[in-house]
């Protein structure tokens, strides 16, 4: 039977304006299709004609029909909900905007909606993946900060829960992951600030449990020995410690007679902090002391500090988040990796 010879409500029903709740019955007496149809044409089922599904899924979104989740929960197993877990400081200039944006393009077309879980302060980073997972809230999970021995990582291994990890670890088993080759960004603006003329570089590292942090720590040792001058990474304080703790920092170091005139910066925000401290301790960025650092929106720009950047595309890894999450949802287990290649614009 073709879909042709699917029977059909009359035309005085057909493309009538529902009342209450959309369901999928709605939509079969509104084009005429079988309610079955109507089913596989919002799963975009390939057997069917292209037609037929933009027809049912511009009819669905035009009357704002939501599959009952409830119910396709105890049909499929599934929730077509992926769970997006974000810290409120990665909100700060754009992370967590960039990122949404990056997954919402990748999971344009598709059944899938995206549920931002929050992790609140003094809430163990375990918590809401435990949550997530136990109760079947989301088919599958994004998270950040990925750790060197992540037991969210672990936990979803050892459960087979369907994730991708915005950062590397180093638990032996391969696992989805979406990186930003840190050691080559660190490498890299090592080298250029020594061909600036720096004698001794400097970095604030992230948390040491970060796996990120090793990569950095490895790409400036490798440029300073390279190049032959002196490396030190910033003592007693990291990328999560308040900017006046950082900028103090940078300004009792840099008035001593060993002080660094070159420093690499994982983020915006502690440039910002290491460009003040170097100002107020009467160096001048791009004469006595330079700065390359990882830019990620146009706000650092604003400032024309006179640090070099280098550009972190956040919306592009949300969008390699969202697309390898789903090929892994839908069963592949291989090639669920992506790591993106810093582009120097002094190389161009």
């Amino acid at each position: 039977m073709s879909e042709d010879d699917l029977p059909s409500v009359s035309q005085g029903k057909r493309g009538a304006k529902p009342s209450g709740k959309p369901t999928l019955k709605t939509i079969a007496q509104m084009t005429g299709f079988a309610v079955t149809t109507i089913s596989r044409a919002l799963n975009n089922a390939p057997e069917l004609a292209q037609d037929t599904r933009d027809r049912v899924q511009k009819i669905a979104a035009e009357i704002g029909y939501l599959p009952d989740r409830a119910a396709l929960r105890l049909k499929t197993g599934r929730t077509n909900v992926i769970a997006l877990v974000l810290e409120p400081d990665e909100q700060i200039y754009g992370f967590g905007t960039s990122i949404f944006t990056g997954l919402t393009e990748a999971m344009r077309d598709t059944a899938y909606h995206l549920v931002i879980m929050p992790l609140f302060r003094n809430v163990e980073p375990m918590e809401p993946i435990k949550h997530i997972v136990r109760n079947r809230m989301a088919d599958g999970v994004i998270f950040s900060k990925a750790e060197s021995f992540d037991e969210r990582i672990r936990f979803l291994l050892d459960n087979d829960f369907p994730f991708v990890s915005h950062g590397r670890s180093r638990w032996p088993e391969g696992h989805p992951s979406v990186d930003f080759d840190n050691e080559a960004y660190a490498y890299g603006a090592t080298l250029r600030l020594a061909a600036k003329g720096c004698k001794r570089v400097s970095t604030v590292l992230p948390d040491s449990a970060l796996t990120y942090t090793d990569h950095i720590k490895s790409g400036i040792s490798r440029a300073a020995s390279e190049a032959g001058i002196a490396h030190e990474f910033a003592a007693d304080i990291n990328l999560g410690s308040a900017s006046d703790a950082i900028r103090n920092y940078v300004i009792k170091r840099s008035k001593r007679p060993d002080g660094p005139d070159g420093w690499v910066c994982a983020s915006e925000v502690s440039a910002l902090a290491v460009i003040s401290g170097l100002n107020e301790a009467g160096r001048v960025v791009g004469e006595n002391a330079h700065v390359v650092t990882k830019q990620a929106t146009e706000l650092f720009a604003q400032f024309r500090p006179g640090a070099e950047t280098v550009f972190e595309d956040f919306a592009g890894s949300g969008r390699a988040l969202g697309t390898l999450l789903l090929r892994r949802i839908a069963g592949e287990t291989e090639g669920l990796t992506y790591l993106a290649t810093p582009t120097f614009p002094w190389q161009i």
